[in-house]
């Protein structure tokens, strides 16, 4: 049975924000509110919980994961940052944005992209995820908590930007009860369970390139460089 915690959504309990920081360092795996979806989560360093979070989402090891940090600055320590996507960066988060940029040494390989050795990497806008964040003192895990198709953990090329950044929705049931029995714990902020996903932006290439329409699109839609694939 999984672990239950009810947190406020801007002011996190620090007694139970330390609790489950402690569980995720033992390997546990959580379900948890961030500003685009409900995700499943774990501490990137521990291979065992990234592993388990893969086999819940039936990804395999070529799909990357996207991970939350909390700043710009530790982003610096997982990926190659040049100074134009610095600049970028710096203008859209905290946010609902993942950034695919080349991965460094501290990346996990079950984490990024086997072939590019890149890694997508995402700085919430949420009190609970930069709670947790600054208790682990780890980078987190984000993928969504939607089972079948994964719209974050595969990055997945190919949204519509004119209609899918307003897609989501939220959670049966059902889908809660099979989740609950796969996860140690569950992290719930009295919303709604949500599902929109994040604007994914490839920051690896010359040009920064729009790969994803999803929460945050309108905010970078009319900026010069949000090509969209194959523009």
């Amino acid at each position: 049975m999984a672990e239950y915690f009810k947190l406020h959504p801007q002011h996190p309990q620090p007694r139970s924000i330390q609790r489950i920081a402690a569980a995720l360092r033992e390997g546990a795996v959580m379900l948890y509110p961030t500003d685009t979806v409900y995700a499943i989560g774990c501490d990137v360093t521990h291979k065992q919980a990234v592993e388990r979070v893969r086999h819940i989402k039936r990804l395999s090891n070529d799909k990357p994961l996207t991970f939350l940090c909390p700043s710009l600055s530790q982003i610096a320590q997982y990926a190659q940052v040049s100074d134009p996507a610095y600049r970028l960066m710096r203008r859209l988060i905290p946010g609902p944005f993942t950034f695919l940029l080349p991965a460094t040494k501290l990346v996990p390989r079950l984490v990024m992209e086997p072939k590019r050795k890149t890694t997508g990497i995402r700085v919430p806008d949420s009190a609970i995820c930069q709670a947790l964040l600054a208790e682990l003192g780890n980078p987190i895990v984000s993928t969504s908590a939607k089972l079948g198709r994964d719209p974050i953990g595969s990055l997945e090329v190919g949204f519509d930007p004119a209609a899918d950044w307003e897609e989501g929705g939220i959670f049966t049931a059902e889908e809660m009860r099979q989740l609950e029995k796969q996860v140690d714990l569950i992290v719930d902020d009295e919303a709604p369970y949500r599902a929109q996903v994040s604007t994914v932006i490839d920051l690896t290439g010359p040009e920064p390139l729009l790969v994803r329409a999803g929460l945050g699109y309108k905010q970078v839609a009319d900026l010069q460089w949000a090509k969209e694939p194959g523009n």
